[in-house]
């Protein structure tokens, strides 16, 4: 890591974000010290846009003492340029990981667009109560009663409609048909058999569908039971055990966020 790298990083995130986990799981492995804010949808956008300056409400967001880091592609090759060199990024083999990375990050829609489409209006709808877990008093109590036109406008944003949840459900398969095709051949790891940015992204924008015991969202019961019959034709297929695995192995704790065991024992 670069003696000269900056300290004082703050991530904004939402907490059932993949694309939020990948750069946390990043922060994590690599010891890059940071502090985590949770943000709530609907609230961040104005916050989001002012940060990014890119015209986008997207989340995650890697403030830094000189500049906002918008986008977790844009993070990792800012992390790389001022905490390089990263284990999880080899020069040798960077390209292979980078095309792994835009492999699934280009699914990250389509597998957020399958969980709401499975979730909202359901009489076990935990989406509300995932989206204020950390919100004040003011902003839960807006969204809960604004929540049916939320939802609505969020479903408009995401176009879940029955034939783009159907398009999405393809989407995933392909990509988890690729992944069981890449581990046939008895291998671990995605890239030159060592852990690697391939593989964090890979399992965390899969983790809303394996359900890792490790993710402070997509582990909880309440959350794997209420998706059980959704992700049931992927739940046993190699790709998503993979997934799981990863998360024994390589997850650990939430060291620097929101989600540290202390925060999380004040959460229960």
């Amino acid at each position: 890591m670069k003696t000269n790298a900056p300290s004082g990083l703050t991530l904004y995130t939402f907490a059932m974000s993949h694309y939020s986990e990948k750069i946390r799981w990043t922060l994590d492995h690599c010891h890059i010290p940071y502090r985590e804010v949770c943000m709530t949808p609907v609230f961040h956008m104005l916050p989001a846009l002012r940060m990014g300056k890119r015209g986008q409400t997207t989340l995650p967001i890697l403030q830094t003492p000189r500049t906002a880091i918008q986008n977790s592609p844009r993070i990792l090759d800012w992390l790389l340029d001022n905490y390089g060199p990263l284990d999880i990024l080899p020069a040798s083999h960077q390209q292979a990981v980078r095309d792994v990375e835009q492999r699934f990050d280009a699914i990250g829609k389509d597998v957020a667009r399958f969980l709401y489409a499975n979730s909202f209006g359901k009489a076990d709808d935990h989406i509300l109560r995932l989206w204020t877990d950390h919100a004040s008093g003011s902003q839960a109590a807006f969204l809960r009663a604004a929540y049916p036109f939320v939802r609505w406008a969020f479903r408009r944003k995401l176009s879940i409609t029955p034939q783009r949840a159907e398009l999405a459900l393809q989407r995933i398969t392909r990509e988890i048909n690729w992944l069981d095709t890449q581990l046939t051949d008895g291998r671990f790891y995605l890239v030159n058999n060592r852990f690697s940015a391939a593989d964090i992204t890979a399992a965390a924008l899969l983790a809303p569908i394996a359900c890792p015991q490790q993710h402070p969202v997509y582990g909880d019961p309440q959350f794997a039971a209420s998706m059980a019959d959704a992700i049931k034709p992927w739940r046993d297929r190699k790709a998503l055990q993979w997934v799981r695995h990863m998360y024994d192995l390589h997850r650990g704790e939430f060291t620097g966020g929101a989600f540290s065991p202390q925060r999380t024992r004040l959460r229960a």
